[in-house]
């Protein structure tokens, strides 16, 4: 299924993947030798399968990007003609969608929106559909209460719409569908004359499988609360029900401290182009106690620590629901990527009434390659960052995940005439000293009306969160650094300078995820970075400088006063984060999104010249090789581990679709 969501020719260049290692029983050189093919065609081919895998599609998980083989069409040809079913496969990858190398339309080399010429399955079969019309039909389904993350949507060729619902029964009952027996609606306005169906039953054949082994799954449950959950998930696969999914989402909530710990569904809306459609994806992972208690004591300070940031309570949950946080080591990841840290679900009613969960992902987190360069960071800089960089970035998951994500209230209209604050007294904005005019309307989310810049926006709030309160050396202390006390040449002090400088890399690194041509950023996390980077270089008194001393920049450096952390750096981030906390809580999209896109603006330095000098030096972003469980004759389930190679990453897969 996701697959699917990415592209169309997805799915057929997965398949040649399976069919090339069957033909050769996983013996590559043997294929090389037998079709003529050269070794370093066979390697370019395995270094396509091992990227295409790592990132569940032909474009790039973490950057939104087409990428295609280096092994030329011609070798490829070679290389499949050891079978029949190679061959097919291959003209089925090619002949679909973009297939595996068409680059000639430059829109289509990014996911986006289909009217800018670019790709999304999230729209099938609908090149003319237009971001108007998307909007549109969104405000009339979010009216009905219907939402969208578990759905499609396709514009046909006489103008009507339909809406594709991911169920397990193409026709569900009436009784188990959100809307009860409505099927269609007549659309007014604009689309005036127009009609949207709903259609169920998209990726029926999946789906349908899945909550067969989800009923199954409930035998195995640990209590009441897990079959609960997964009780709720067996109903949305099945029926196509995404309340059922909420359902479950809040049962897993209340499922504190498991020793194992999944979650699956459509969650993320990062690719969608409009910001409300979810890619599928699931984890099953293990807790790691040891970590977990660092995270527990976090919790345990969030109380004194959210006063700390920039806004009153009137823009704060009433009651800070403390989460679930643990550190989990990942046996399986199934997506596009797998993220260091997760904070869900994303559901602002569950997230505001009873609250979230937190995992970080430790052995993500800890995975690297060995003597991997590390561009943009002096020489000086260079032993304190690699001795410090993996514990700074644990503290700014943790601190992003449950103070960033886990904070914030959204002033709403919770139903006509009732809602969550004084509407007689409105709060006073601490930006213009004026009672706040904007909230959200009956029906109104947060992603609904902030759209697609709602997901990098949240993103950015929370990185600024990590910013600001890393600063805060008690919660130094409870990962093992530091007194408490404020001390900026300790070890405390080391860890919050590389905090630091790691973020001021990333917002360098991001220019590779901005594209020139379309003005648009393919990475919602990068674009985050590079905000706050702007930031940084905007607060004066030269605290962080991105300077050359060669003409073409080749020596690009940063340069950040590790002095001047306290007093200039986290001021500056304090103000930016206050905006986009403010605006985000009382719904005033104009001005949230004009500050964002401002602060996000690439100029013709860092396009024009900084950027070319960030895609000479990046380095290859890593694919994780993952562990497979197998269920023996006796009973018991055996672990499989890969070797951490192309051919590993490849066999890894084969054996997973079996």
């Amino acid at each position: 299924m996701t697959l699917r969501q990415v592209s169309p020719e997805s799915e057929p260049i997965y398949d040649l993947i399976i069919a090339l290692y069957a033909a050769c029983k996983g013996d590559w050189k043997a294929l090389a030798e037998k079709t003529g093919a050269s070794e370093d065609e066979v390697n370019s081919f395995l270094e396509y399968a091992a990227q295409f895998l790592g990132n569940c599609g032909n474009y790039k998980g973490f950057g939104d990007s087409k990428f295609i083989p280096r092994i030329s069409g011609e070798a490829l040809s070679k290389l499949v003609s050891v079978s029949e079913e190679c061959t097919k496969a291959l003209e089925k990858a090619s002949s679909t969608g973009g297939g595996l190398y068409k680059t000639k339309e430059p829109g289509m080399m990014h996911l986006g929106y289909p009217e800018n010429g670019h790709l999304s399955t999230y729209y099938p079969d609908s090149p003319y559909i237009t971001k108007e019309e998307i909007t549109l039909v969104g405000e009339l389904l979010e009216k009905e209460k219907l939402l969208l993350e578990n759905t499609r949507l396709r514009k046909t060729p006489s103008g009507d719409f339909e809406v594709l619902i991911a169920s397990g029964v193409a026709n569900p009952p009436p009784s188990d569908r959100d809307l009860g027996d409505v099927d269609s609606f007549d659309l007014g306005g604009k689309l005036s004359g127009k009609k949207l169906k709903l259609v169920y039953g998209d990726h029926l054949n999946e789906m349908a499988k899945i909550a067969v082994e989800i009923k199954k799954a409930k035998k195995e449950a640990g209590n009441d609360i897990e079959k609960k959950m997964l009780e709720e998930y067996a109903r949305s696969f099945g029926t196509g029900s995404i309340q059922a999914f909420k359902e479950s989402q809040r049962n897993w909530i209340k499922d504190k401290g498991p020793m194992v710990e999944t979650n699956l569904g459509f969650v993320e809306t990062y690719r969608d182009p409009h910001g409300v459609r979810g890619e599928w994806e699931g984890f099953a992972a293990m807790v790691n106690l040891e970590r977990t208690r660092a995270f527990g004591k976090l919790v345990e300070s969030a109380a004194s620590m959210i006063p700390k940031l920039p806004w009153s309570k009137d823009f704060e949950k009433d009651e800070f629901l403390s989460p679930d946080f643990t550190s989990l080591e990942v046996l399986s990841f199934a997506g596009s990527g797998i993220p260091a840290g997760i904070n869900i679900p994303n559901y602002d009613d569950i997230r505001q009434n009873l609250g979230f969960k937190n995992v970080s992902l430790g052995n993500v987190l800890s995975a690297k390659a060995p003597n991997e360069p590390i561009p943009f960071i002096r020489e000086q800089d260079e032993p304190l960052f690699r001795e410090f960089r993996d514990a700074a970035f644990e503290v700014q998951v943790g601190i992003h995940e449950l103070l960033g994500h886990g904070t914030g209230k959204l002033l709403q209209e919770t139903s006509p005439g009732v809602y969550n604050f004084d509407i007689k007294n409105p709060p006073i904005s601490p930006i213009s000293d004026k009672p706040v005019s904007t909230w959200y309307k009956p029906g109104q989310t947060w992603s609904s009306v902030f759209g697609s810049v709602a997901s990098s926006y949240e993103e950015c709030r929370a990185e600024c969160v990590a910013m600001v309160l890393s600063c805060e050396f008690e919660i130094l202390k409870l990962f093992g650094f530091g007194t408490g006390e404020e001390d900026m040449s300790n070890k405390a002090g080391d860890v919050l300078y590389v905090a630091y400088l790691q973020m001021a890399r990333a917002g360098v690194a991001a220019l590779e995820y901005w594209d020139p041509k379309s003005s648009k950023w393919g990475q919602i996390h990068m674009r985050a970075r590079f905000a706050i980077l702007k930031t940084f270089m905007e607060a004066g008194d030269k605290f962080v400088e991105v300077k050359a001393t060669k003409e073409d920049l080749s020596d690009l450096q940063i340069y950040l006063d590790r002095s001047k952390i306290l007093s200039h750096g986290r001021p500056a981030v304090e103000k930016l984060l206050q905006k986009l906390h403010i605006y985000k809580s009382t719904a005033d999209v104009e001005a949230g999104t004009k500050l964002y896109n401002e602060i996000t603006h690439v100029d013709e330095w860092w396009g024009g010249k900084a950027r070319p000098v960030v895609l000479d030096k990046k380095t290859p972003r890593k694919v994780f090789v993952q562990a497979n469980t197998v269920l023996q004759d006796d009973g018991k389930v055996s672990l499989k581990e890969y070797e951490p190679t192309l051919e590993g990453m490849v066999q890894s897969y084969v054996e997973r679709n079996v």
